[in-house]
């Protein structure tokens, strides 16, 4: 690669002066002219987007945190109304009486369901890329000719590459059956068998819904609802694992970076002294600091006492004890609004806690009954596992590793113009940086986006790129970089951190659709370090040509590695 010296001091970052004035829809200017940086080489384009992420984030703007607290205030509110719907529970008046009861947490369980299912939830939002719509999700599910991810693209109805009316229709059915259970008095087995037959079945059909529902948790509880002996127990077991395998996920050397990255994007966390001290010696050294590691372990501890606390608890001081440290975790989490802004799901775990372990602390978890002990084996402790130890069969949701850092992800490289391809495709959406232009100016816009390659870098497994790059393409600067993220997000409607998603399966798609010539798309794809390993392992693609190398990355050497190639 080329490279030519560029001096941008960013001790001190000022607000480029072409970017519009500062206001509560403006996006904090980086320290530099997005239009030189996006012509500079790929290392020195890295580097000041690195160096400007530590002390900026992603830059959004305070209405960006206002929109998703609103969202919140909608999610909650929504659920009022539905419980109202009730008479055994009450009116909107009374909901301090009737909150912890058990029909309305059955509310609030289908709710999610319908809410994340529809694309309202996780991933949705300017913290995702997708600006205008905000969201993609029914815009994409009910909508035939539309990408989609079949589990077996080969299956003769049920495959494909491409949405159909029988999609659209299942899809439509799953959503009428939500809408039909949260407007009906109470809870019956009649409102909840199409919900585990429906889901399952698009599944099938398409990954992405599946995922996009949040079915490890709430399509599990539903399961709980109808086959439990004590339901309550069963939802007990849910929760008591999205915790625990929460913090397994986080015994590695991904999560300290984790926490430099949220804290410099943090709403709450304004402060640029605070934020240069989640490195080691910024702008020179952007590897986490002590503070940041000392900062992930103790956040890795509370994600595992949490369970242990509240598992082994039955009320009193030791169910107080545990929820004051639930409410801490979920407290951080929640108000440092992490990309893909999985909020509304933190809000309901809270809830959950309070219903499960203090409304319902004597209730034993073991009382949950036969046969839903096998299926909650296979579904809470199997399926992790397997996801922990091998890491490419699962999907990081199933296996429950929220939030660790480390991801399977992808990067795709169009070279030249090649990208205007993708307008090939059945979308809802244009792509990113065409729906920013529609509100700001082309430094804004390009300034904004360039972060997303800071974000995907100072991460741990970021530092792979250095290694598999210089073997997907001669010189970076004829490409368009896009990471695999936005690319979901345009493609399938739906993205949150799941690399599997925009792996060589979506390529396939892709180029099924689109025919790439060979050269003009390359992309790297690398996994997720299995749980007690040691090697991060990637791959290079030619959309038309296929694999065209692959290794494996030591996390030791990573480790000594800047987010940035030097």
């Amino acid at each position: 690669m080329t490279s030519r010296s560029v001096r941008v001091d960013l001790s001190h970052p000022k607000p480029h002066t072409r970017a519009p004035v500062r206001s509560l829809l403006s996006p904090v200017a980086p320290p530099y002219d997005p239009l030189a940086w996006d012509a500079l080489p790929f290392p020195e384009k890295c580097k000041q987007a690195c160096r400007a992420w530590a002390v900026q984030g992603y830059g959004s703007p305070l209405s960006v945190v206002a929109l998703y607290a609103a969202k919140v205030v909608f999610y909650v509110g929504a659920w009022m109304a539905f419980c109202a719907l009730s008479p055994s529970l009450g009116s909107l008046q009374t909901v301090g009486r009737w909150w912890l009861s058990p029909l309305a947490f059955q509310k609030a369980i289908l709710w999610s369901l319908c809410f994340e299912s529809l694309g309202f939830g996780c991933g949705s939002g300017p913290l995702t890329g997708r600006y205008l719509p905000p969201i993609g999700g029914f815009l994409y599910f009910l909508r035939p000719g539309t990408t989609k991810r079949s589990l077996f693209p080969a299956l003769p109805v049920l495959g494909g590459h491409t949405r159909g009316w029988l999609d659209v229709a299942l899809y439509a059915a799953l959503q009428g059956a939500l809408l039909r259970a949260l407007l009906a008095p109470t809870i019956e087995s009649t409102h909840l068998w199409p919900l585990v037959v429906l889901l399952p079945v698009l599944g099938v059909m398409d990954q992405t819904i599946f995922l996009a529902a949040r079915a490890e948790h709430y399509l599990t509880t539903v399961l709980c609802f109808l086959f439990a002996g004590n339901w309550i127990a069963g939802a007990k077991a849910v929760q008591l694992a999205l915790w625990f395998w929460a913090g397994v996920s986080k015994w590695n050397h991904h999560f300290p970076t984790v926490v430099g990255v949220m804290m410099s994007n943090s709403p709450t966390m304004r402060f640029a002294w605070f934020r240069r001290r989640m490195y080691r010696s910024y702008p020179d050294d952007l590897r986490p600091s002590t503070l940041a590691t000392w900062m992930a372990h103790t956040g890795t501890a509370l994600e595992l006492l949490v369970p242990v606390v509240l598992g082994l608890s039955s009320g009193g001081e030791g169910t107080l004890l545990g929820l004051a440290l639930m409410l801490m975790l979920h407290g951080f989490i929640t108000s440092s609004v992490p990309m893909g802004v999985p909020i509304e799901w933190n809000v309901m775990v809270v809830y959950g806690a309070f219903f499960l372990f203090f409304q319902n602390a004597a209730v034993s978890v073991f009382s949950v009954g036969a046969p839903m002990l096998g299926v909650l084996i296979l579904v809470l402790v199997v399926l992790p596992l397997l996801g922990n130890f091998a890491p490419r069969w699962v999907s990081f949701l199933l296996a429950m590793r929220y939030y660790a850092g480390n991801w399977a992800y992808s990067v795709w490289l169009f070279k030249g113009d090649s990208r205007q391809k993708l307008e090939r495709l059945t979308t809802s959406a244009a792509w990113p940086l065409d729906q920013l232009l529609r509100v700001y100016d082309r430094p804004t816009a390009v300034g904004l986006l360039g972060k997303v390659i800071a974000f995907r870098a100072m991460h741990l497994h970021g530092r792979v790129l250095q290694l598999a790059l210089p073997k997907a393409v001669e010189r970076l600067e004829d490409y368009e970089w896009a990471d695999g993220e936005i690319v979901a997000g345009t493609v399938l409607g739906w993205n949150f951190g799941e690399g599997h998603l925009h792996d060589e399966r979506l390529l396939a798609a892709v180029q099924a659709q689109c025919g790439f010539e060979p050269g003009e798309l390359r992309c790297v794809f690398v996994e997720s370090q299995p749980l007690f390993g040691s090697t991060l392992s990637w791959r290079v693609h030619d959309a038309k040509t296929g694999e065209l190398a692959r290794g494996e990355a030591e996390v030791a050497r990573l480790r000594e590695l800047q987010p940035f190639p030097v």
